[in-house]
């Protein structure tokens, strides 16, 4: 048994939030020792290229476990092909009241509604100032909740121009289910104008620093099919780099009757993967074949990480999976995929 077997049901007596804080800071402390070193050489090296970015294993970790980038330094340690911070907005908010997350450990599976609470822009770009580049960075940008959905655009640019000059490659999130509004931003003329808004600050940001930072949108995994015709050709037309499948769901049918299954919010965990594989399959076939897809929602084993790379994703993150399997999840991931014939 490892030792995170042993401290999970320590963990699991405190609230999520008190028990993610004591977590980050225990990972913290251990960046400052051997163990960080030791930890991650035992993680199987898997290399790939996706974005034009070199990654040293195809296992990320999902935004929303460090929001303020923060403890980067200490999740580098666990062996991650790369890291996703955020979900940064412009100004530092509280997000919603308490409490706000939800174990649901028979379906080994999380409902939060925490909406976008971090410490802001400013904030998050101190604490990367000490980041040692171990691995890729992706920083996720969001919106403030009391910028109106018409504006979104407007927080988005300022977002990417702060990160700019530190991101490996920016996620934007517009399918957290946690703000108001926000998912309407997946379609239409709304989705449209945003990412020729986002493309244009780009280029603009490219031309004044010589970097081409790749962009990648996150979607909800509640997109209906006929939607995706529209979707995948405004990535493709409007020259996204990446699309991350998928954020959390609103939909409850297999955690139905559990405690807590109620509760608003997004779920995340092992309820998630089918559809998420779902949404997967669905955009490789209508995606140009070398466009990058990072699979995400489910992935609590080195099966179900490689189901996603099957279905059609190139890279995948863990979150829910990584609570309640703990840092050697990552290794077996990380073996398993090596280990294919893909």
């Amino acid at each position: 048994m490892d030792l995170y077997s042993l401290l999970r049901p320590l963990l699991f007596r405190l609230d999520p939030e008190t028990a993610h804080r004591l977590t980050l800071g225990l990972l913290d402390m251990a960046a400052r020792t051997p163990w960080c070193r030791l930890h991650g050489r035992s993680v199987p090296d898997d290399p790939t290229t996706v974005m034009g970015l070199d990654f040293p294993n195809r296992v990320g970790l999902a935004a929303g476990l460090d929001k303020n980038a923060a403890h980067v330094n200490g999740l580098a340690c666990l062996g991650f092909g790369f890291l996703e911070v955020g979900t940064i907005t412009p100004r530092a908010q509280p997000g919603n009241p308490a409490p706000r997350m939800f174990r649901l450990p028979d379906a080994e599976a999380l409902i939060n509604r925490m909406g976008f609470n971090n410490d802001g822009l400013h904030s998050a770009l101190e604490n990367l100032v000490g980041y040692k580049r171990a691995v890729p960075l992706g920083i996720n940008l969001g919106k403030n909740f009391d910028t109106p959905i018409e504006a979104a655009l407007d927080d988005y640019r300022a977002g990417l121009a702060g990160v700019y000059d530190l991101a490996d490659y920016v996620t934007i999130n517009i399918s957290s289910p946690n703000t108001a509004n926000l998912r309407n931003l997946q379609g239409g003329a709304a989705f449209t104008g945003l990412l020729a808004g986002l493309t244009e600050e780009r280029a603009r940001l490219r031309d004044k620093t010589g970097r081409h930072v790749p962009l990648a949108i996150k979607i909800a995994p509640d997109i209906e099919p006929e939607e995706f015709p529209a979707l995948t050709d405004a990535l493709v037309s409007h020259e996204i780099d990446a699309v991350i499948a998928t954020n959390t769901t609103i939909g409850r049918p297999l955690v139905s009757g559990l405690p807590h299954a109620e509760e608003a919010g997004g779920l995340s965990g092992r309820p998630v993967r089918q559809r998420s594989t779902e949404v997967i399959t669905q955009l490789r076939e209508a995606l140009p074949a070398d466009f990058p897809i990072i699979g995400v929602g489910g992935i609590d084993s080195g099966e179900a990480a490689l189901e996603k790379i099957q279905a059609g994703a190139d890279l995948v993150q863990v979150y829910t999976g990584l609570i309640y399997r703990g840092p050697n999840l990552i290794k077996e991931i990380s073996r398993v995929l090596a280990e294919s014939e893909l």
